[in-house]
């Protein structure tokens, strides 16, 4: 007489579960894959548009840049342009937008800072020409869609004089900064247009 060991198969039940136990160990896998997938995704869909925030100027020039100056010691005293925000352009605080005025072949550069508690200072000044509230003192001092702000920057501490070219460069919170490249005329008068 011959003795074999017990050999029987899987019974329907055991494979069930083992199959059961394979799927979950996959689920649980595939979850854990497709949501850092997903997180990578998301991580560089917020970093290409805070490039495209930081690389893109949210505002732009309208008009003319105008400058008054000094018949007598034949300089610049002061320039006048208006900005607005660029199509699909972020609101500015101008309290948080920075001015700077650079006289390269002079090497002398300056910065200015709006303050809504010194609205009137000397050096830089806002004008709203347009706002959506209708007033023109501005209460949120944001430039928002459909507002213009007029700008005025005092240069009588720059030596601007003919033919001399200087950068004005605006710089708000978020976005690039916006330069303006000027060139002194070669006959200084009251009123001049330096750019149309």
């Amino acid at each position: 007489m011959k003795f074999f060991r017990n050999e029987k198969g899987f019974t329907g039940l055991e494979a069930a579960i083992v199959l059961i136990a394979f799927v979950t160990v996959a689920a649980v896998f595939s979850y854990i894959l497709l949501g850092a997938g997903f997180f990578a995704t998301q991580k560089s869909q917020e970093v290409v548009h805070t490039g495209v925030k930081q690389a893109t100027s949210s505002m732009e020039l309208v008009g003319s840049v105008v400058a008054g100056g000094e018949t007598v010691n034949k300089e610049i005293k002061d320039v006048t342009f208006t900005l607005q925000l660029a199509a699909g352009g972020q609101p500015i605080d101008l309290n948080k937008t920075l001015i700077t005025v650079v006289v390269p072949a002079k090497g002398q550069m300056g910065q200015f800072f709006y303050s809504k508690d010194t609205p009137d200072s000397t050096h830089y000044k806002v004008t709203w020409i347009y706002s959506l509230q209708g007033d023109q003192n501005q209460a949120d001092d944001y430039l928002e869609e459909f507002e213009k702000a007029e700008i005025f920057i005092d240069l009588s501490s720059f030596d601007i004089t003919p033919n001399t070219n200087f950068v004005i460069e605006v710089k708000p919170p978020i976005g690039a900064t916006y330069p303006i490249e000027l060139k002194a005329p070669p006959s200084i008068d009251a009123v001049m247009v330096l750019l149309r």
